[in-house]
């Protein structure tokens, strides 16, 4: 069933969040969704998807700490990551932009606005 589709990781600790992301992609792409940071981690020692779409503030391992990790192994340093975060102070965004990620989108996100930046990372 999932042959051939982009497989999409979405890291959040609120789960109505996740559950609206996976409604969102479901159709189009194979999703995996995961409530910490620590647990996104753990993920991408078994699998690499072709994006991430990460959640800045979480505990214990926020999102800047999911992406370091990210981009210090040599596995998964390429992945694509979108932050996707409700932080929309300057320190936080400056933050986030330093580490290089793909995008920024600050939450609520429309499926649309989404759906179009991923395809500009995807192809």
């Amino acid at each position: 069933m999932d042959v051939g589709r982009r497989h999409i990781l979405i890291v959040d600790d609120n789960p109505v969040e996740l559950k609206t992301l996976r409604y969102y992609l479901q159709e189009k792409y194979k999703v995996t969704l995961t409530s910490s940071g620590k647990a996104a981690v753990d993920f991408l020692t078994k699998y690499t998807p072709d994006l991430i779409l990460l959640d800045y503030l979480m505990p214990v391992h926020n999102g800047a700490a999911v992406l370091k990790e990210i981009r210090s192994r040599v596995e998964t340093k390429n992945i694509p990551v979108f932050f996707l975060t409700g932080q929309t102070d300057a320190d936080t965004i400056s933050e986030c932009l330093a580490l290089h990620p793909a995008g920024y989108l600050v939450k609520p996100v429309a499926k649309a606005a989404l759906l179009a930046k991923m395809e500009e990372v995807l192809g």
